[in-house]
């Protein structure tokens, strides 16, 4: 990727996974993983369904609590029991079933749970839709529909507004599994432009995908796991397709590993 070399990481990460682990029901569904991320990176998370990528980072999001190993936040320990204490941190999660409220509009679906209220105690619908213009107007310039409830929009507008209310509540690390699943060519580009937007703005994304050229395309680094444990982890500028797809299926390390 071009801007491989813009990150730096001589610093402190914005999150570091130590040697994680979790079982279920006796089965170890990640065995002992360790990854990190630094502020303005994309580090994507490949493996088959089942091979523990999901249940790691739902150990960042408050989904789950490991048995064992330890998370840090910007180098300090954290604390993380429930999706509210991984807010709290400013770790925002963008699910594949976008938890939005159809029938209302995308300032209301912005602020749900914590609208903006006048000094007499009413929600000020006003001053929520021209706070939800500022932030598309960051992320989203193109976007348009305002007045129209969710449920009328494209996939990439949907995701948009997602993206949207994270960034506004100041997440700082965003959490994407499969943002571009489902989506059509045009809503994949519109997606990895606001991912590429929200680098630019410094936030740290996990993104959990499928689809390797969307990793070779988006992604600093990617994590490869297998059978609950890390593969490897390469920087995505200095491997190929194959490199990747060698890891995910044969479980092979390339020499760039680490």
């Amino acid at each position: 990727m071009d801007n491989e070399a813009t990150i730096d990481r001589s610093g402190t990460p914005l999150v570091e996974m130590r040697d994680i682990s979790i079982s279920f029901g006796g089965i170890k569904a990640v065995d002992h993983v360790s990854i990190d991320l630094y502020p303005g990176e994309v580090v994507g998370l490949l493996g088959h369904n089942g091979a523990g990528k999901s249940t790691l980072i739902k150990c960042l999001s408050g989904a789950y609590q490991a048995d064992a190993g330890e998370i840090f936040i910007n180098g300090q320990k954290a604390t993380i029991n429930n999706p509210r204490d991984a807010r709290a941190y400013n770790i925002e999660t963008i699910y594949q079933t976008l938890a939005l409220a159809d029938n209302l509009d995308a300032a209301s679906n912005l602020f749900l749970g914590r609208e903006l209220v006048t000094p007499m105690g009413f929600v000020d619908d006003g001053a929520m839709e021209a706070e939800t213009r500022k932030i598309m107007a960051r992320l989203n310039p193109n976007f348009r529909k305002f007045k129209e409830p969710v449920s009328a929009l494209s996939g990439g507008q949907r995701q948009s507004v997602a993206i949207a209310r994270a960034v506004y509540f100041n997440a700082r690390i965003l959490i994407m599994d499969e943002p571009t699943a489902a989506l059509g060519p045009h809503e994949t580009r519109m997606v990895a432009e606001l991912i590429k937007e929200l680098k630019k703005q410094g936030l740290g994304i996990f993104l959990i995908e499928h689809d390797i050229h969307a990793v070779m395309d988006l992604c600093d680094r990617a994590v490869v796991m297998k059978n609950g444990k890390r593969v490897g982890t390469v920087n995505v500028a200095e491997v190929t397709d194959d490199d990747i797809l060698g890891m995910i299926i044969m479980g092979k390390k390339p020499p760039q590993a680490v």
